[in-house]
């Protein structure tokens, strides 16, 4: 108890002070949530992943670990999602908001800021959450959208999105400056030391922001499902395939932990874009975040004694 509660006070209470945060300025300023989203989508994010990558090593042989385990995961909550919404007889559309919000995880200002806390003096750890994350947005513009809208409609438009994303075109920049021991003149170095030092804060004053606006509705059966199977369920499935893969240290751990991240407030994005039972959505992005805050620290905990 006296390990959990040290994580707690360690590695969630300041998330949730920073959440906290965000939702008082939210509520007292309303913030212009549009800028904040492209500042970190723009900015913060991709000079994150690219000083993570810069610095950290990771063998060609781990990044296909990462892939391979993101493969299995992601087949298993697809499986998962599709069997149970059968199981449940759930309505087209209300089955399409229920995979979404089990599917997709909120990998970049929720997870990259709890990596960077647990794995302080480890790149590597944080480095594995940044390939995650592009995973997850790969997963979001593909059969995230596809979900909601026809392939035929959107095809193109998925591409560009894509394509638009600068985190891609700055892991791959720090890929190859470390592979080829660049060094990074003090002239750049120190701005984007001090852009990446200032992403936690941002990130998660954002996320706060974003929650401020969600409003509780009368609780829908799949509302307790989602929840179960993104914050329960999907780590559960996560330790069976890193066991099953041979996982093990720091690999194991990150992506453990990263299985354990509240839904993505994309799929709430989605809903309300395409009208899709979006109150159902948005109650499941409140609902798993403020959650997480208790399962996401029994997942760091057990990370730390199953592979630390």
């Amino acid at each position: 108890m006296a390990v959990l509660s040290l994580i707690f006070l360690e590695v969630i209470a300041p998330l949730l002070i920073l959440l906290a945060v965000g939702i008082i300025l939210q509520r007292k300023f309303s913030l212009q949530l549009g800028t904040l989203s492209k500042l970190l989508t723009y900015c913060f994010l991709p000079v994150n992943g690219f000083i993570n990558m810069y610095q950290s090593s990771m063998p060609l042989a781990v990044f296909g670990q990462i892939i391979l385990f993101l493969l299995l995961f992601t087949t298993f909550s697809i499986g998962f999602t599709e069997i149970t919404s059968r199981l449940f007889k759930l309505e087209r559309g209300v089955a399409a908001t229920y995979k979404n919000s089990v599917v997709l995880m909120n990998s970049g200002n929720y997870g990259i800021p709890v990596s960077q806390l647990v794995f302080q003096n480890n790149p590597l750890g944080v480095s594995i959450q940044l390939i995650v994350m592009v995973y997850q947005n790969l997963l979001t513009f593909t059969y995230g959208l596809y979900n909601m809208v026809s392939v035929k409609a959107q095809g193109n438009a998925i591409l560009k999105e894509l394509i638009r994303l600068p985190m891609i075109y700055a892991i791959i920049l720090g890929v190859l400056c470390a592979s080829f021991h660049i060094d990074i003149p003090i002239v750049l170095w120190n701005p984007i030391q001090s852009i990446a030092d200032a992403f936690l804060a941002v990130a998660l004053i954002t996320l706060g922001a974003q929650v401020a606006q969600i409003k509780l509705q009368r609780p829908h059966i799949v509302l307790y499902l989602s929840t179960a199977a993104r914050l329960l369920i999907g780590p559960a499935a996560a330790l069976g395939i890193i066991y099953l893969l041979g996982l093990d240290g720091t690999v194991a751990q990150s992506l453990f932990i990263a299985s354990s991240f509240p839904t993505s407030r994309n799929s709430s994005i989605f809903a309300l874009e395409y009208n899709n039972n979006p109150d159902l959505a948005a109650q499941t992005v409140l609902m798993t975040t403020i959650l997480s805050s208790i399962t996401v620290t029994i997942v760091v905990y057990l990370a730390g004694i199953l592979f630390g």
